[in-house]
């Protein structure tokens, strides 16, 4: 452990008798927090923003302010647990690390012998840098199986930015953009993947013009020159709408056009198929403030779109994706300073490489789930969670017996959760890695203690994009916690797969820093690594794509057999998609809102983060609660057509009343059955599942907006 010391901190370690401080790099969300750690005998007592770190300058949200909450938590698991009994049961014994291993190993070899290395399922959640082994041990052991979130988050960017200039581009905030364009995001709640929310405040603060798209009067909306406000789920038509503008006016970039765009006529064939009218009428925004912001962002250089999470959680997923990279480049803010830049790594072994997909056998990536439909998701070794729960139910195309849920709870955050939980019911074998006995976790047969990010060493981001590398240092231990890249580097060995793997996890930190010719001791001892910055590489290099040029029309899909250029589908239900449905559920539900405390379904036994919000809330527009009887803090049933849930009202006027917003990940720790109330208000009760309904190319859950009905409780009003 490699510890930092500074002249503050060492007034305060003399003030508040600290007696060191460990400088490391935050996990509680989408990473990238630099922090200075305090600890008193052993034990972190604070934790702090680090100044110097190039990625928070020394800010820190309020999760990473309370990790010493959720490390030291008394509910935490700190020990590897049985089950006994039933599924669901809730009666558990302790087993000891080597027991718990060699159960699991057993019923791997198990399993792969009789039905094959893809009748076992890895899986994990969002956010806990993991992934390169996940996929190292699954590929290794020939399982094309990986069940993640990256059918429908941060995945397809990385995809669709693969097809059309090489890799993903990043919003250069520290060469500071003269325009932002927030589409679908909420940057100073999330802090998403490669940015965080205070490079962004300072833009606008040195002067930065500001569009919001985004249904709901957020705190960037309120803060925006132009607000669009759109219908839920219709942002292609929007982003096609845009570019008409763009294009018709000659608001582009010629020189760009003309030399490194692929397919320009037959992509301005298509926009011209989205005319001003028909997009307002689809869309419900002003044909005038689209023309605003369109002018607006093509006319002030450089400027970036702060992308989001909520345009990827729809059936135009890759689409929506695809168009925003469409606006960045014909603009020419493409891989400039202050625009959108293609960042580089420094000289490593890169997840790529670490996940060994290149080991997979051919004959078993042929058999991933869900890979002859959505082809784009299999080429990047992703599949649809659907897929994963119809071959434990329906044995199709072939059974899948066993589970291995690492940081991950699809109870919560995986589309109709009702059959989430039937095939977690049914599943033969599962194991599950996590900080606490979650509602997935309780239907698993082992459950292993997972480190948090204070209790391991790693190379902090080496997966992004933004070309950073930072040194997570190990603090503390908490009973007998593993980090997941410990666990499975010691399962491995017990699965035949030792000659792929290291005696020890630091010799695999070692290995993907030896192209620099640096140790991970050697690394600690740094404040971390950014690789070169070079900017406008296309004039010299082109894209790294099949054309070497900007593709608006992807080669690559065509070759699949998908439509080459980007178009604009209805959301599967709508006023306008199922009119039938929307008699009986007259309002467009929004899922998914972000708030500062939680991450997905995590954190709701942290006290710190519980106080700040304590129920799950749906917001109403004040005239559609007046319509239906409701009040501020009743409690409410939001209800679809697959299911009812509960969540308190919130009357809020920031939408079109047709609208109510509801949020996600919802669960009850504190009740101690077992289950822990994880059908009362989840919102995944109500969403969908069906292929038809997901995105055709990415396989992506379209579960941000549905048709719903709103009404009170029918127990009578609970005020707060």
């Amino acid at each position: 452990m490699s510890e930092f010391r500074y002249s503050n901190a060492e007034k305060e370690m003399s003030v508040y008798g600290f007696d060191g401080v460990v400088k490391s790099y935050c996990r509680m969300c989408h990473g990238g927090c630099g922090v200075l750690v305090y600890t008193r005998n052993g034990k972190a007592v604070k934790i702090a923003g680090n100044p110097d770190c190039p990625i928070n300058h020394g800010t820190l949200c309020s999760k990473g302010l309370a990790s010493i909450q959720l490390a030291y938590h008394p509910d935490r698991l700190t020990y590897p647990v049985r089950r006994l009994g039933p599924k669901g049961s809730g009666r558990w014994e302790r087993i000891s690390w080597d027991d718990a291993l060699n159960a699991i190993a057993e019923k791997i070899l198990l399993y792969k012998e009789r039905f094959g290395p893809e009748s076992i399922v890895l899986g994990y959640g969002t956010g806990r840098e993991n992934e390169a082994v996940i996929y190292r041990f699954a590929n290794l052991l020939g399982s094309p199986n990986v069940l993640t979130a990256g059918h429908f988050c941060y995945g397809p960017r990385i995809a669709t930015s693969i097809l059309t200039c090489g890799t993903n581009p990043i919003a250069d905030y520290a060469n500071d953009p003269r325009c932002i364009m927030v589409w679908g995001n909420n940057i100073v709640i999330s802090n998403p993947d490669e940015y965080k929310g205070e490079p962004f405040s300072v833009a606008l603060n040195k002067g930065a013009r500001l569009i919001a798209v985004d249904p709901r009067m957020t705190r960037i909306a309120a803060r925006a020159d132009v607000w669009l406000p759109l219908r839920p789920g219709t942002d292609a038509a929007l982003a096609l709408g845009m570019l008409n503008v763009i294009i018709s006016e000659g608001l582009y970039d010629q020189t760009f056009v003309e030399n490194h765009v692929h397919g320009w006529e037959p992509f301005v064939q298509r926009v011209r198929e989205y005319p001003l009218e028909r997009v307002e009428q689809i869309t419900w925004v002003p044909r005038e403030k689209i023309q605003q912001a369109a002018r607006l962002f093509a006319a002030i250089k450089p400027a970036a779109i702060q992308w989001g999470v909520a345009i990827e959680q729809q059936i135009t997923c890759a689409d929506n994706d695809r168009l925003l990279m469409a606006i960045m480049g014909i603009t020419g803010n493409i891989d400039v300073p202050g625009g959108q830049v293609l960042f580089q790594q420094p000289r490593i072994r890169n997840v790529g490489h670490f996940g060994a997909h290149r080991m997979l056998p051919d004959s078993q990536r042929e058999k991933r789930l869900g890979g002859d439909r959505f082809r784009l998701a299999g080429n990047f070794g992703i599949i649809n969670p659907k897929c994963v729960w119809d071959a434990i139910l329906e044995e199709k195309p072939y059974p899948v017996k066993m589970l291995f849920l690492i940081s991950s709870n699809p109870l919560l955050t995986r589309a109709h959760a009702r059959y989430v939980h039937r095939a977690l019911s049914r599943v033969e074998f599962m194991a599950v890695s996590d900080f606490f006995l979650t509602p997935t976790a309780e239907l698993a047969d082992i459950v292993l203690p997972a480190a948090t990010w204070l209790e391991m060493d790693y190379i902090g981001d080496f997966w992004k994009r933004h070309g950073y590398l930072l040194p997570r240092r190990k603090v503390i231990q908490v009973g007998e916690c593993r980090s997941d890249h410990e666990m499975l580097n010691d399962l491995a060995h017990r699965v035949g797969q030792g000659e792929h793997w290291w005696d020890t996890f630091e010799q695999a930190l070692d290995w993907i820093l030896e192209p620099l010719g640096m140790t991970w001791q050697e690394f600690k001892k740094t404040d971390g690594l950014r690789g070169e910055v070079v900017t406008q590489k296309y004039e010299t290099k082109g894209f790294s794509t099949p054309t070497r040029k900007f593709e608006l029309y992807s080669t690559l899909l065509e070759g699949w057999g998908y439509d080459p250029l980007p178009q604009f589908r209805e959301p599967p239900e709508s006023p306008y998609s199922t009119p039938e449905v929307y008699r009986d559920y007259p309002y467009i539900l929004i899922t998914g809102r972000r708030l500062p405390g939680f991450f997905h379904s995590e954190n709701r036994q942290v006290p710190w983060l519980r106080e700040l919000h304590r129920d799950p809330v749906v917001e109403i527009h004040p005239e559609t609660a007046a319509r239906e009887g409701i009040a501020e803090g009743d409690w409410v049933v939001i209800e679809s057509p697959r299911g009812r849930v509960r969540q308190r009202a919130k009357l809020f006027a920031g939408m079109d009343p047709r609208i109510v917003s509801a949020e996600h990940g919802w669960w009850f720790p504190e009740k101690k059955d077992p289950g822990h109330g994880w059908d009362e208000s989840n919102i995944n009760m109500l969403t969908d599942n069906a292929y038809e309904n997901c995105d055709p190319a990415m396989g992506a859950t379209h579960v941000r907006t549905l048709l719903c009905r709103i009404y009170p409780e029918k127990e009578g009003r609970q005020q707060s």
